[in-house]
This record gives structure tokens, C-alpha cells and sequence, in this order.
């Protein structure tokens, strides 16, 4: 710097020597000073510098120069235009905003405090760097015209303002002002006259103002370098200024905080809250001014704060005061903002609550404050009460008073918020204790973040898949959730508990509501310690961390190559089974099998460290059996694994029939042939008798005559053939694929036999439309009766001739039909002996009131013996009634010792039992 005053004094000294010389006089002195400047040592400096003023955030004075005081430099390295070209290129341009120009040219000068010296210069000559200083304004006395100018960003942050207000002299109708510019990614320090080669834009200013024009360049990149000059033309006489430059970000002017308002800290104070109009790139710096009587300028500067609010006394909610707060950049350079609205502190919320909002989980407990003003005072806390959606009054017991004007409330162990419409928040009201209450409530939102994470291995051991789920109707609007984990090299804490070390799990939504999340490459050892993180703008919450080994979540493989079979002999159910892979030898199997159907029922069957097979009892051997089989680690906290597919068993003869079938014979005379023809029929073998199937049937017959044969019927259940002999004995036998029955029945057809008569009556007595009984009376027989057989038919329809076994100890027996009063039936009873058939007793007709005559008589046995209980039962209260009536006398007060007692008169009220 001190070359370059240096160089102003020597330039100085220069103009004061060629004042009034000759032509001659003033070459050679001109050699002479040209001799001086070379010897000097300051030249390079003047030769390869440029001054630039650094546009401040402030009002500043710039230098206009006229051309006659424009000093064209022999130094400039190439030839140098005239003004007056510059003004021909320049001040007729009409084209709107930004415009390009071609020309390069600009001023490049060097100042000192008590000079200006500057040179027509273009950017395609020897490139000089800028050497930053700002311009003294006593080196511009000598000029006619120092223009105060203020550079600002405004708006969005996207706009350069500079106001430049023009001298009297100055202002006519021709003023025309624009400002010319260049933009640098570089800082000023990388910057030469090289990079205001190429277009350089130029804006118009509008000088429509009374003394005032505005330049506007649009589109500001906030951390670019901007090089600007102005040029000012009235009528022909150009003005020119020196090079500035600026970085917008450092003259940026914020919009005035907005939304000023009172709120109340954690601990009762007030503080008043303001917001930014606009998202700004630096952290902002505030000034906060207070004024009981703003008429009378007594505004104070309270505090210079830091955050976007300020603590406030108590005291000033029941004045006047009022408050304005300015912002701007905290760190660096920039303007102060306008101050904002005035904000009357007595006119400020009429009830403020601490928080306003507040996020709790299920099961927490949460504490407000409050502060209520009636009439713009605000009361003592003492009458202060607490309501819960203006119905239900909190209890005083959990009020608490933090000072004379704040009172607190606790509310513990929350439930859960129902939403109700569109709101899913509990309002808490801060009320006088006369029951008024302001508008104003507080919003409490009760989220239920007891979240249960399971987690599952996958057979093959490869990846572990995490779920959990929550209810879609209690989440806010605007909330997130995500899950958060971090492994521990080997197993899980005792207590496990979050870290800030975690990491986000990206879970993706099911259609059931739930999450899925897979990890995968899995540490099967390792400890996952797991929660889910719900975030909302009022906070965060989280759910109770859990932790999982994944060797102990394992889900096996299904068991494979099941097999099922009904055992032969045993009629077991045998199931056999291949083991998953990936798993130890120490497994925990679960059967399910049931018969085969549309709709099965399943029975379980439980086995462990089995040799993969099970034997299992089952009731009914003779059907098709469907197994499933699963298996999981054993005394693990492992999971079951999918049931295999399902095995199906064949039924199969597992043994001979236990028992040949029950039958009866219909025999019919045939005069012709002198003979009578026997007609066998039986029912078909069940299941549980036959083990499993029958293939044929088998009757054998033996005669009096000693003769025997057998035949064989594979398809049906009847047999016929003749009768010849007195005696014919017919034995039924069932067969399958194993064997024959062992436990037959016989029947003997005999001629002497079927005369003998042991049933002496036979009556029918008709219950209802689906049911008679059938009640008989025997003499005395000399023969064994082995059985009865009882036959009926329909004689009005065609229909065939049922029949039934009756044990023979009996004489009365139920048969389950349809049976039709008008009808005529046919009921016959036929004793059977080991010798033969004896003679039947029929009957076509029922009986009329026999039934319930017989139904009497037993009656009348038991009835008897009722009425006798009854009597002695009687007796017995009566004795009882008695004694409880002594007893309670006896215990009646003394109205004259008992105060409840008197005037009671006891012998008039009556005792009933």
C-alpha cells in the first residue's frame, strides 16, 4: 500500500511539473519523469494491480469520474480507448434486463487517501490481479461527484439491490444509470481483470424515485463473487465508477422475525418467541428492544439473543410494554433486519400452558404448567384447577404450585389416546376456580410404543427375519417409525438397552399392517438388540429394547418323506419320517392326525428324541388316516416348523373278523313240492367287527342226517335254500383277506321245536310316530331261550320284513321306526332256543291304554314311598321352625338398652319363615 501512495505522490508531482511548459518543455520532462518511474521500485505494483472496493453491509460514498479527469496510462499495455468510444458502445443501450454486452472495458485505478488515479482498461490485455481496499472519501474531494450507494439482498434471498442516491445537480429527465457486472465461482483473492473476459451483463436501473435509483440483478448465487462498475449518463456526460466487488452472502438484509408471541418455559418462566419469515443459509443473531412509551423514544435494547427466543419477567404480562426483535447473521457481515410488528405484551395470550403439546408414552406420567390471566392479570396459582376435555376435573391432590402464578399438573400412568374424529389428542384446560376457562388448552398425545418384536431364522440358517406391528388407528399424522438395532459380538445382555451406536433396519409394511424386516448376512451367535424409534415433531419415542440370538429363534426345515400305516395285528398307527437338515438330534416332534374328510378333526400326539418314528393308538383302525408331522429345537425358545405334507394310510384287512354276522330266516311253505323254502338274511359286518372289510361270506349248514356243506356268498346278504330235513343247522361266517370269523352264530331250524310255546301274550303299545314298545309276558318252558327275535311289517305298503335280536333276559323292548296310527302293522315274537325256532306270538293291532295302566302300576309301587319321605321331611322343618322361633325371641333387644329398638312394639310384628 504504501508503494501504491508512493506512486499517487509521484503522479502528483508529475502534473505539477508539465503545468504550463512549452510542447518541447513537456516531452522532455515527461522522459525525465518516465526515467524516474522505471528507477523506481513501486512500478511492478502499478503495472500488475487494480484496486477494488469491497461493497460493505452499509451505506458507502463511491467516486463517479468525469472523462476529462480519466488519466489514460502509458502502463496499460496495449491502446486504450477513448470515453468517448465507451459512451458510443454503451449509453444508448435500450435493451431490457440483464443485458449482454460485448465490451470489456472498465476502470482500473489505484487511490490513496488524497488521490484517485484510473486508466481505461480491457480484460483481453495483461492480466492484473485486484488488490481489495475501500475507498477513502477525501480521495474524491477533487472530484464533482461522490454518490452514496447501499448494496443489499432482499427477497427470497435470490435478488442484489443497489439504491444509488443521485446528486441535485445530477437529477434530470435523461439521467440513465446501469450497472455493469460479472460473475466468479472464484474467491476475490483467485479473481484478475481476466475474468471479466466474453459478455459482460449489464442491468438498467430505474431511476423513477424522486432522488433515488435501483438496480436490480436477479437470479444471485449467494457464495459467487460479483465484480460490478455503474455508469451514469446525463445528456453526454459519462460517469464511470471504479471496479466493486461483493459476495451476496455477506450483504444479505433478513426479513423481520414474525409470529411474535408469548410462551412458558420448564420451569414457569415466560419468554417471548418469535420465527424466521425465510429459511436462512447461517444461524441468525437477534436484537430484542422493549419500550414502556414508544411515543417518547424510550425504546432499551433488553438482550442480544442467540436462539429465537427470550426470557421475560414474569411481571410485564400485566403491562403495557411493547416488544419489537431485528435479526441478522450471527458470524459474519450483513445487515440488520427491520425490527418487526409491535407486539403488546398485556395483550398476549390470556392462558399459557408449558409444553403446548407434549408426546407420552403408554404407562408414563407427565407434569404441565400453567399460567392463567383474568382480564390481562394474571391470578395467583392458588386458584388455579385443572379439567381433561372440560369433562372430568383432575383431582387437587396432583396440583403442584411452582409460584404465585404457576401452577402445575401431574397426570400418571397414561393410556392410550382414542382418537375421536380428527382428533387424537387429550385437551387439558387451565381454568379459574370459578369455572371459567379460556379457549386455550394444551395438547396431550398418548402413543402406545409397548411394541413386540419377534424375530425368526430360516431353516437353512442363512437370514433372520424380524415383524412387529401396530395399531394403523392410534398412529399421528405426520409420524414415522423405524426400527433400530446393534449386534453385540457373542449373546444378549441381562438387561439390554438402547445405544447410540445403533443403526436403521429398513422394514418394509405388510398388508396386515405389520412390518418385515430381514437380516441377512446373520451371526448366529451373536446378540440383536432391537427397538422400534416412532418420531414425530413433537418428539421421539421408544419401545422397550429387546434382544435375540438368532440360533435361538431357529424355524427347522419341515420334516421330510413322511410316511403313515395302520399296523397289521396291532391296528397301530405308524408314522416314519426323515429329520430336516441344519438341525441337532435333540428334536421335539408334534403329530397331527385325523380320519380323512372334507372337515377334519385333528388329534394331536406328542414324541421327542424319537428314532423318526411314532406308534400311535387309535380307536378306529378300519379308515383312512391323514398324518402331518413338525418339529423345533428341543427346550429351546425356538420355533415350530411348517407342517410337512401330508401322509395318508391305506385301509387294509388288519384281522379276521371277530364275529360272523347276526341273521334270521323267512321261511315259506311250498305244497307243491312238499317242502318248505329258508331264506337267510343278515346285516352287513361293521367295521369294528370285521377288521377291516369282508370278501365273502360263508354258510355252512348241518343236518340231522349228519350230512354238512358249505357255501360261499361274496356280494350280498342273503342266502336261500330248502328245507327237507327235521333238523337243519345254519351257521353264517364272515371272511376277509387274513381269515375268517372265529366267534360265529348258529341257528337251528327244527320242526319239533317251532310247536313249542313259551310266550304267553305279546302287546304293542305305540309311543309316538317313531317309536313303540313291544311288552310280553312267558310261561314256563323246559327249554334254554338263547334269544328273541321280533319281527314287523307295514301290511299296507310293501315293504320288506324288518326284524331285530333281543337279548333274552328281557320282556319289553323299544323299536325306533315310522309308525303310522291308521296303519296296520304285523308284530311278531319268536323265541330262539339252542334246539330251534319255537313258536311266534303276532299281533296286528296296538294296544289302547295298557301302557299307561302298566305306567300306573309302577306308579303306584313308587308313589308310596315318595309320599312317606315327604312326611318325614316336613316334620323335620316344622321342629326346625319351632326352635329358630324360641331362638328369636329370645334374642330380641330391650328397647330400654337399645336405642334402635324403642318404639318398636315386637309383639306385633309377625315372623314369617
Amino acid at each position: 500500500m504504501d508503494n501504491l501512495l508512493s506512486i499517487m505522490t509521484a503522479r502528483s508531482f508529475s502534473t505539477e511539473l508539465l503545468s504550463g511548459r512549452s510542447p518541447l518543455q513537456t516531452k522532455m520532462c515527461g522522459q525525465t519523469i518516465l526515467t524516474m518511474f522505471v528507477l523506481w521500485d513501486f512500478l511492478p505494483v502499478a503495472i500488475s494491480h487494480c484496486m477494488i472496493h469491497q461493497i460493505p453491509p452499509s451505506n458507502f460514498t463511491l467516486p463517479l469520474l468525469l472523462p476529462n479527469e480519466t488519466f489514460l496510462s502509458p502502463f496499460s499495455g496495449g491502446v486504450v480507448q477513448s470515453w468517448s468510444d465507451l459512451r458510443r458502445e454503451h449509453g444508448t443501450s435500450t435493451t431490457k434486463l440483464p443485458l449482454l454486452m460485448n465490451e470489456e472495458s472498465f476502470l482500473c485505478c489505484l487511490w490513496s487517501d488524497s488521490s484517485i488515479d484510473c486508466s481505461l482498461y480491457r480484460a483481453s490485455m495483461q492480466a492484473r490481479r485486484f488488490i481489495p481496499s475501500e475507498i477513502n472519501v477525501s480521495a474524491s474531494q477533487e472530484i464533482d461527484s461522490s454518490w452514496n450507494v447501499e448494496c443489499q439482498i432482499t427477497g427470497k434471498l435470490d435478488l442484489l439491490v443497489c439504491s444509488l442516491w443521485v446528486l441535485k445537480s445530477y437529477f434530470r429527465a435523461d439521467l440513465k444509470v446501469n450497472l455493469f457486472y460479472a460473475v466468479s465461482e472464484l474467491s476475490l483473492e483467485d479473481v484478475s481483470t481476466s475474468s471479466l473476459k466474453g459478455p459482460v451483463l449489464v442491468a438498467e436501473c430505474d431511476c423513477s424515485g424522486s432522488d433515488k435509483c435501483k438496480c436490480c440483478v436477479p437470479s444471485v448465487r449467494l457464495n459467487d463473487t460479483y465484480l460490478l462498475w455503474l455508469e451514469v449518463v446525463t445528456g453526454l456526460t459519462p460517469l464511470r465508477s471504479p471496479l466493486m466487488s461483493v459476495n451476496p452472502i455477506d450483504i444479505v438484509k433478513p426479513e423481520p422475525p414474525l409470529n411474535l408471541h408469548l410462551e412458558m418455559t420448564e420451569k414457569g418462566q415466560v419468554k417471548i418467541c418469535w420465527s424466521d419469515p425465510v429459511l436462512m443459509p447461517y444461524l441468525l443473531q437477534y436484537e430484542v428492544q422493549i419500550s414502556a412509551n414508544p411515543a417518547q423514544n424510550g425504546w432499551q435494547i433488553v438482550q442480544a439473543a442467540q436462539e429465537t427466543s427470550l426470557v421475560v419477567d414474569n411481571l410485564l404480562l400485566g403491562s403495557s410494554y411493547l416488544v419489537q426483535v431485528r435479526s441478522r447473521n450471527r458470524h459474519g457481515p450483513g445487515f440488520w433486519s427491520e425490527w418487526s410488528t409491535l407486539y403488546n405484551l398485556s395483550l398476549g395470550a390470556e392462558v399459557l400452558y408449558f409444553p403446548p403439546k407434549l408426546l407420552a408414552s403408554v404407562g408414563s406420567s407427565v407434569s404441565f404448567h400453567c399460567i392463567y390471566k383474568n382480564h390481562s392479570r394474571p391470578v395467583e396459582s392458588k386458584e388455579i384447577v385443572w379439567w381433561l376435555n372440560l369433562a372430568e376435573e383432575i383431582p387437587a391432590s396432583q396440583y403442584r404450585l411452582l409460584n404465585t402464578h404457576v401452577s402445575q399438573v401431574t397426570l400418571f400412568n397414561l393410556k392410550a389416546t382414542k382418537p375421536r374424529g380428527s382428533f387424537f389428542y387429550e385437551a387439558l384446560y387451565c381454568c379459574h376456580r370459578s369455572r371459567e376457562c379460556h379457549q386455550a388448552y394444551a395438547e396431550l398425545y398418548v402413543v402406545d410404543v409397548n411394541i413386540n418384536i419377534t424375530c425368526q431364522t430360516d431353516g437353512y440358517l442363512t437370514q433372520m427375519t424380524c415383524r412387529w406391528s401396530v395399531d394403523p388407528n392410534t398412529l399421528l399424522l405426520g409420524s414415522s417409525l423405524q426400527l433400530r438395532y446393534y449386534r453385540s459380538k457373542l449373546y444378549c445382555a441381562d438387561f439390554p438397552s438402547t445405544s447410540p451406536n445403533s443403526e436403521v433396519k429398513e422394514c418394509h409394511l405388510q398388508q396386515n399392517h405389520s412390518y418385515q424386516c430381514t437380516f441377512q448376512p446373520i451371526f448366529l451367535l451373536s446378540g440383536y438388540t432391537l427397538w422400534v424409534e416412532f418420531k414425530h415433531s413433537l418428539g421421539m419415542l421408544q419401545s422397550s429394547p429387546s434382544c435375540v440370538v438368532p440360533a435361538d429363534v431357529v424355524k427347522p426345515l419341515s420334516p421330510s418323506s413322511v410316511t403313515a400305516e395302520v399296523t397289521r395285528d396291532t391296528g397301530l398307527l405308524k408314522v416314519s419320517w426323515t429329520n430336516p437338515i441344519f438341525t441337532h438330534s435333540d428334536l421335539q416332534f408334534q403329530i397331527q392326525y385325523g380320519v380323512s374328510r372334507e372337515d377334519i378333526t385333528w388329534e394331536l400326539y406328542e414324541v421327542s428324541n424319537a428314532p423318526e418314528s411314532a406308534v400311535i393308538k387309535v380307536q378306529k383302525p378300519c379308515v383312512e388316516y391323514v398324518v402331518q408331522i413338525r418339529c423345533r429345537e428341543l427346550g429351546g425358545s425356538g420355533y415350530w416348523s411348517d407342517w410337512s405334507r401330508p401322509a395318508h394310510t391305506l385301509v387294509k384287512d388288519i384281522k379276521a373278523p371277530s364275529q360272523g354276522p347276526e341273521f334270521w330266516r323267512i321261511i315259506v311253505e311250498d305244497p307243491a313240492r312238499r317242502q318248505k323254502n329258508v331264506t337267510l338274511l343278515w346285516k352287513p359286518l361293521p367295521k369294528n367287527r370285521s377288521l377291516c372289510s369282508v370278501s365273502r361270506y360263508v354258510i355252512r349248514h348241518q343236518t340231522s342226517r349228519n350230512t354238512s356243506w358249505a357255501e360261499h356268498v361274496e356280494n350280498g346278504t342273503t342266502c336261500s335254500f330248502p328245507w327237507t330235513e327235521g333238523t337243519h343247522t345254519v351257521t353264517v361266517l364272515a371272511m376277509n383277506s387274513v381269515g375268517v370269523s372265529s366267534l360265529n352264530f348258529n341257528l337251528t331250524l327244527s320242526q319239533h321245536m317251532s310247536t313249542v310255546s313259551v310266550v304267553q301274550s305279546l302287546s304293542v303299545y305305540l309311543v309316538n310316530s317313531t317309536c313303540v314298545v313291544l311288552v310280553w309276558t312267558l310261561s314256563a318252558q323246559l327249554h334254554v331261550i338263547t334269544s328273541f327275535v321280533i319281527e314287523w311289517k307295514n301290511l299296507n305298503q310293501e315293504e320288506e320284513l324288518q326284524w331285530v335280536q333281543v337279548p333274552p333276559n328281557t320282556t319289553k323292548y323299544y323299536i325306533y321306526d315310522h309308525f303310522i296310527l291308521v296303519e296296520k302293522y304285523r308284530f311278531s315274537l319268536y323265541p330262539v332256543f339252542a334246539e330251534g325256532v319255537g313258536k311266534s306270538r303276532a299281533t296286528e293291532q296296538f294296544t289302547r291304554g295298557g301302557y299307561e295302566h302298566e305306567k300306573n302300576i309302577n306308579l303306584s309301587v313308587v308313589l308310596p314311598i315318595v309320599i312317606s319321605t315327604s312326611a318325614l321331611l316336613f316334620g323335620a322343618l316344622l321342629v326346625s321352625h319351632q326352635r329358630m322361633k324360641k331362638l328369636f325371641w329370645e334374642d330380641v333387644p330391650n328397647p330400654k338398652n337399645c336405642s334402635w329398638a324403642q318404639g318398636v312394639n315386637f309383639q306385633k310384628q309377625p315372623v314369617c319363615w
